[in-house]
């Protein structure tokens, strides 16, 4: 009898036969796996991001359960091939009711995308797209949650509709974000609003107007980037 081809397998062995001990060192300490840091216990294999897209566009055929086998793994590189491969499924697919399906299986698993490049390479190509045309209460609702992950993707979803020139909803959830604790927010909040800025300064100035006294410093100085260099020095000594 012939053996079953076990496709997350395959996947699984092609990654790793790319990896790199050298760089996936290096990866665990930019990612912060240490203890008590924000990736603690993740594991990397030292695979590029690129070689990580080609192997999820061969596989692009993979079903739901590789997906799913993938996504769950306590390897990096096998969570992010998995997130490539859900975006050609859920781009690829004809209906409303794929696209949903494969919307619902991102929103059960976001305690699998669990740092920063997982959550950003992700969630506005597939939430942002799904509600560009829906109510965002369910943004509001992961701005809400109490993980970190959650709320991230809340805020980066937004990228999707600052393209598009639609702010609303992205100044209202970095309004709620704006004290956050952590890090990671901050510069995801002052990152979405350096793109607001790209497409209508004037409307990231009065946010800033409204907001600069409370705003995190980090989350300023990302926002104001792209100003002029002695326009950024104002409003870093307000």
């Amino acid at each position: 009898m012939e053996k079953k081809i076990n496709v997350a397998e395959e996947i699984k062995a092609e990654l790793e036969a790319l990896g790199s001990p050298e760089k996936a060192l290096h990866l665990s300490r930019f990612f912060k796996t240490g203890k008590g840091e924000y990736g603690e216990g993740d594991q990397f294999l030292g695979v590029k991001v690129p070689e990580q897209r080609s192997i999820a566009k061969k596989y692009a055929y993979a079903g739901m359960d590789a997906i799913k086998d993938l996504i769950s793994s306590p390897f990096h590189e096998h969570r992010l091939t998995a997130l490539f491969i859900l975006i050609q499924k859920y781009q690829k697919s004809k209906t409303t009711t794929e696209k949903e399906n494969y919307i619902r299986f991102y929103l059960s698993h976001t305690h699998f995308i669990n740092n920063w490049d997982l959550v950003d390479l992700s969630c506005y190509i597939l939430l942002g797209h799904w509600l560009q045309d829906k109510e965002h209460t369910l943004l509001y609702q992961l701005a809400d949650s109490s993980n970190l992950w959650e709320q991230r993707i809340a805020i980066v979803s937004c990228m999707y509709f600052v393209r598009q020139g639609n702010f609303q909803t992205c100044l209202a959830i970095a309004d709620k974000l704006l004290l956050h604790p952590h890090d990671l927010i901050h510069k995801a909040t002052g990152w979405l609003l350096r793109e607001i800025g790209k497409k209508d300064k004037n409307t990231l100035v009065d946010f800033l107007h409204a907001h600069y006294l409370q705003m995190p410093r980090t989350t300023l100085r990302y926002a104001i980037e792209r100003f002029p260099e002695e326009e950024r020095k104002k409003w870093l000594k307000r």
